[in-house]
């Protein structure tokens, strides 16, 4: 399955849940009690702070675990296509004609796992303008498990690459081609 089908699946399953949650608010509106007037204060009453709801945390165990679950998943996606290559260059497979350094990867991928990053985070933090956003927010964990799902997929296609079929040498395969 490709990104783009996830994204566009998850993009749904946001959607439906948001619309069910809109029509559970505007009937929770009609049904809220009238708010208490404010007394004022006289010397004999104490002074208190009304109740604020305590600061949603973001980054907590489960999010670090999970994030840290698809770097690893992430990492090993790359790291076996670069032992593909590295073993196809050493094999003098023709199609192979460069093998990137492994700083051009870190530059290339760490922006990629930065932005999945971001995503998790933003799904996971709440939103005040966002109806729905306590089911959004509890959902967060889904992201990552697909792009986590996707990293693992590939990295096993790389592990288990083989060559074209009945070769068993760069020679055999060369000379299967010749007519």
């Amino acid at each position: 399955m490709r990104v783009s089908h996830v994204l566009v699946i998850a993009a749904f399953l946001i959607s439906l849940s948001s619309t069910y949650l809109i029509a559970q608010d505007q009937s929770a509106i009609l049904d809220a009690p009238e708010p208490v007037a404010i007394q004022p204060l006289t010397s004999t009453q104490p002074l208190t702070l009304p109740d604020h709801p305590t600061p949603h945390r973001v980054i907590d165990k489960k999010f670090i675990a999970v994030m840290g679950t698809l770097g690893a998943l992430e990492s090993m996606r790359f790291t076996t296509r670069q032992l593909v290559l590295e073993n196809e260059m050493s094999a003098g497979a023709p199609w192979v004609t460069s093998v990137p350094s492994h700083s051009h990867l870190v530059l290339k991928y760490a922006p990629i796992f930065a932005a999945e990053l971001l995503v998790a985070y933003e799904i996971k933090k709440p939103h005040d303008w966002l109806p729905g956003d306590k089911v959004i927010r509890k959902l967060w964990w889904l992201y990552p498990l697909a792009m986590g799902a996707i990293h693992l997929h590939n990295a096993l296609g790389n592990i288990n690459t083989q060559g074209p079929a009945g070769c068993r040498s760069v020679e055999e395969c060369q000379q299967q081609q010749q007519p």
